[in-house]
Protein backbone atom coordinates (compact mmCIF):
# COMPACT_ATOMS: atom_id res chain seq x y z
CA UNK A 1 0.00 0.00 0.00
CA UNK A 2 2.91 2.79 0.85
CA UNK A 3 6.24 2.54 1.51
CA UNK A 4 8.52 4.65 4.30
CA UNK A 5 11.97 5.40 3.39
CA UNK A 6 14.57 7.02 5.23
CA UNK A 7 18.29 6.95 4.93
CA UNK A 8 20.47 6.61 7.46
CA UNK A 9 24.34 7.56 7.56
CA UNK A 10 27.18 7.85 10.44
CA UNK A 11 30.69 8.14 10.00
CA UNK A 12 33.66 7.14 12.29
CA UNK A 13 35.35 10.43 11.73
CA UNK A 14 38.93 10.74 13.54
CA UNK A 15 38.06 8.80 16.57
CA UNK A 16 38.87 4.79 16.96
CA UNK A 17 36.91 2.34 16.08
CA UNK A 18 36.89 1.13 19.94
CA UNK A 19 33.87 -0.23 21.49
CA UNK A 20 34.32 2.51 24.24
CA UNK A 21 35.23 5.56 21.68
CA UNK A 22 33.44 5.26 18.53
CA UNK A 23 30.41 7.83 18.43
CA UNK A 24 27.06 6.14 18.28
CA UNK A 25 25.97 10.13 16.55
CA UNK A 26 24.22 9.34 13.33
CA UNK A 27 22.03 11.18 11.33
CA UNK A 28 17.98 10.13 10.09
CA UNK A 29 17.66 11.70 6.74
CA UNK A 30 13.33 11.13 5.53
CA UNK A 31 12.34 10.72 2.43
CA UNK A 32 10.94 14.53 2.28
CA UNK A 33 14.04 15.82 3.06
CA UNK A 34 13.76 16.35 6.64
CA UNK A 35 16.87 15.59 8.97
CA UNK A 36 17.80 15.12 12.69
CA UNK A 37 20.72 13.83 14.67
CA UNK A 38 20.31 10.70 16.36
CA UNK A 39 22.61 8.22 18.74
CA UNK A 40 22.31 5.44 21.20
CA UNK A 41 20.67 6.30 24.56
CA UNK A 42 23.07 7.28 26.76
CA UNK A 43 22.96 4.10 29.04
CA UNK A 44 24.82 2.41 25.85
CA UNK A 45 27.38 5.64 25.45
CA UNK A 46 25.35 7.49 22.84
CA UNK A 47 24.75 11.27 23.10
CA UNK A 48 22.04 12.20 25.79
CA UNK A 49 21.71 15.67 24.21
CA UNK A 50 20.04 13.39 20.66
CA UNK A 51 17.20 11.10 19.96
CA UNK A 52 17.70 7.73 20.56
CA UNK A 53 16.00 4.37 18.94
CA UNK A 54 13.64 3.36 22.14
CA UNK A 55 12.70 7.39 22.10
CA UNK A 56 11.73 7.28 18.92
CA UNK A 57 9.93 3.91 19.02
CA UNK A 58 7.95 5.77 21.90
CA UNK A 59 7.16 8.84 20.07
CA UNK A 60 6.48 6.54 16.90
CA UNK A 61 3.93 4.88 18.97
CA UNK A 62 2.52 7.89 20.52
CA UNK A 63 2.07 9.41 17.18
CA UNK A 64 0.70 6.97 15.45
CA UNK A 65 -1.92 6.40 18.40
CA UNK A 66 -2.26 10.31 18.48
CA UNK A 67 -3.00 10.64 14.79
CA UNK A 68 -5.99 7.92 15.07
CA UNK A 69 -7.88 9.20 18.11
CA UNK A 70 -7.74 12.31 16.32
CA UNK A 71 -9.09 10.72 13.25
CA UNK A 72 -11.82 8.69 15.44
CA UNK A 73 -12.51 12.04 17.85
CA UNK A 74 -13.50 13.99 14.36
CA UNK A 75 -15.55 11.58 12.92
CA UNK A 76 -17.37 11.33 16.28
CA UNK A 77 -18.25 15.03 16.03
CA UNK A 78 -16.30 16.07 19.43
CA UNK A 79 -13.79 19.01 19.22
CA UNK A 80 -10.89 17.84 20.32
CA UNK A 81 -8.49 21.32 21.30
CA UNK A 82 -5.15 19.60 22.71
CA UNK A 83 -4.14 16.06 23.30
CA UNK A 84 -0.70 15.59 25.31
CA UNK A 85 0.87 12.43 25.79
CA UNK A 86 3.76 11.95 28.39
CA UNK A 87 4.94 8.49 26.95
CA UNK A 88 6.95 6.24 28.97
CA UNK A 89 8.44 3.00 27.34
CA UNK A 90 9.68 0.35 29.55
CA UNK A 91 13.04 -1.28 28.81
CA UNK A 92 13.18 -4.78 30.07
CA UNK A 93 13.97 -8.77 29.05
CA UNK A 94 11.01 -10.21 26.55
CA UNK A 95 10.01 -13.66 27.00
CA UNK A 96 13.00 -15.07 25.32
CA UNK A 97 15.28 -13.30 27.63
CA UNK A 98 16.63 -10.43 25.28
CA UNK A 99 16.54 -6.56 26.42
CA UNK A 100 13.33 -4.75 24.42
CA UNK A 101 10.88 -2.00 25.00
CA UNK A 102 8.40 -4.60 26.32
CA UNK A 103 5.43 -2.02 27.45
CA UNK A 104 4.53 1.91 26.56
CA UNK A 105 2.74 3.76 28.80
CA UNK A 106 0.39 6.57 27.02
CA UNK A 107 0.00 9.29 29.12
CA UNK A 108 -2.47 11.54 27.24
CA UNK A 109 -4.11 14.48 29.10
CA UNK A 110 -7.17 15.44 26.42
CA UNK A 111 -8.94 18.56 26.43
CA UNK A 112 -12.49 19.44 24.54
CA UNK A 113 -14.62 22.01 24.08
CA UNK A 114 -17.84 22.41 22.71
CA UNK A 115 -21.42 21.32 23.90
CA UNK A 116 -20.66 17.74 23.01
CA UNK A 117 -18.10 16.15 25.63
CA UNK A 118 -17.39 12.33 25.29
CA UNK A 119 -17.74 10.29 28.60
CA UNK A 120 -14.80 8.18 30.31
CA UNK A 121 -16.32 5.53 28.39
CA UNK A 122 -16.27 7.29 25.07
CA UNK A 123 -12.53 8.26 25.51
CA UNK A 124 -12.09 4.18 26.37
CA UNK A 125 -13.94 3.09 23.26
CA UNK A 126 -12.29 5.68 21.43
CA UNK A 127 -8.87 5.05 22.84
CA UNK A 128 -9.38 1.30 22.06
CA UNK A 129 -10.25 1.84 18.65
CA UNK A 130 -6.98 3.69 18.26
CA UNK A 131 -5.05 1.01 19.52
CA UNK A 132 -6.29 -1.12 16.94
CA UNK A 133 -6.09 0.64 13.95
CA UNK A 134 -2.65 2.26 14.88
CA UNK A 135 -0.43 0.73 12.08
CA UNK A 136 2.60 1.30 14.37
CA UNK A 137 0.93 -0.70 17.05
CA UNK A 138 -0.29 -3.27 14.78
CA UNK A 139 3.63 -3.48 13.80
CA UNK A 140 4.94 -4.08 16.97
CA UNK A 141 4.67 -6.92 20.56
CA UNK A 142 4.78 -4.31 22.74
CA UNK A 143 2.53 -3.81 25.63
CA UNK A 144 0.57 -0.32 25.26
CA UNK A 145 -1.59 0.81 27.70
CA UNK A 146 -3.34 4.32 27.96
CA UNK A 147 -4.00 6.18 30.90
CA UNK A 148 -6.33 9.44 30.29
CA UNK A 149 -6.52 12.89 32.28
CA UNK A 150 -9.38 15.05 30.57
Amino acid sequence: MSEHKITLTWKRGDKPFEYQKYSRDHTWKFEGGHEMQASAAAAYLGNPQLVDPEEAFVASLSSCHMLTFLAIACKKKFVLDEYVDDAIGHMDKNAEGRLAITRVTLRQRLKFSGDKQPSQQEIEEMNHGAHEQCFIANSVKTEVKVETQT
